[in-house]
């Protein structure tokens, strides 16, 4: 799978080329594309002409170029110049004939405006950006990369627990979407790592909200809560303190022999866990 760059998981130098003809039809494109790469721009060579923008290596070095159109047309399609990303230059999805589309169609332009505001942080603008380049163009040879850029959009909006988690609830939507459309994808194993994280969070968030119960004396109202996290995110670390605190909720409405079935299945389970040593420590003081 070809991508941009160095390494854009990390947000390394974005390492593409924008055509003069592109930029002249796209100026937003230009204009945040220049401002979103000129640190990247100043480790290498300035670029000599405004006429072509091309973002330089890492190491310096010449500017990448993209091959003129007309070599393609004439059927003599030239090796893509180091650093030039295939799916910006073609379009698979297309369906014309050639394969061949116009350096000044959407898909380029959506992408590169949509990876300068998620580089400014800009996250709400570039939601929208990779949605459409992700619905229009999902087998552009970026697509996985523009479903990468859309996850981690929301994931970088991550709320603290006690907050909503709708926001949350995206990502680890988009980075399952990722996941299933493009299994062999270099972005699929951190995006396996994020859907952990979203799940954990997910967790936190019902054990935060049966805490509350608690603290207002309403256990009953606790209890589905930390069903919730033993049923849907019982992989997770919040599983081991789901299941001690059912139980001590249980034990607070007098129904203690649910809550020892509750305790003997938390040691069962993950008796490494720290909530498995206070189940362990709290029955020992209970035989004393």
């Amino acid at each position: 799978m070809a991508h941009l760059g160095i390494d854009l998981i990390d947000g390394g130098p974005y390492d593409s080329v924008l055509t003069a003809r592109e930029a002249r039809a796209h100026p937003q494109a230009l204009e945040r594309f220049e401002v979103a790469t000129a640190p990247a721009r100043s480790l290498g060579s300035r670029c000599r002409d405004r006429s072509l923008l091309s973002g330089c290596s890492f190491l310096g070095g010449r500017p990448n170029t993209v091959a003129p159109a007309t070599e393609a047309l004439r059927g003599r399609r030239a090796p893509p110049a180091p650093g030039e990303v295939p799916g910006l230059a073609r379009d698979s999805s297309s369906g014309s004939s050639s394969g061949i589309r116009s350096r000044t169609s959407p898909p380029s332009a959506r992408f590169l405006v949509g990876e300068s505001y998620f580089r400014d942080k800009d996250y709400e603008k570039a939601v929208p950006e990779f949605e459409s380049f992700v619905t229009l163009y999902p087998s552009n040879q970026i697509a996985d990369l523009g479903q990468y850029r859309l996850a981690r959009s929301y994931f970088d909006q991550m709320p603290t627990v006690e907050r909503d988690q709708k926001i949350t609830a995206q990502a680890l939507q988009e980075f399952q979407k990722l996941i299933r459309l493009y299994p062999e994808s270099r972005y699929a194993p951190d995006a396996i790592v994020k859907i952990e994280s979203c799940r954990l969070r997910l967790a936190q968030k019902e054990l935060w909200i049966a805490a509350f119960y608690v603290r207002q004396g309403k256990y009953e109202s606790a209890l589905p809560r930390f069903d919730t996290v033993i049923k849907e995110y019982g992989r997770t670390k919040a599983a081991p303190e789901a299941l001690y605190q059912k139980a001590d909720t249980l034990l607070r409405l007098g129904r203690s022999d649910e809550a020892a079935a509750i305790m003997k299945r938390l040691v069962d389970e993950f008796p490494a866990s720290e909530w498995s040593r206070r189940a362990r420590e709290r029955e020992a003081a209970r035989g004393a």
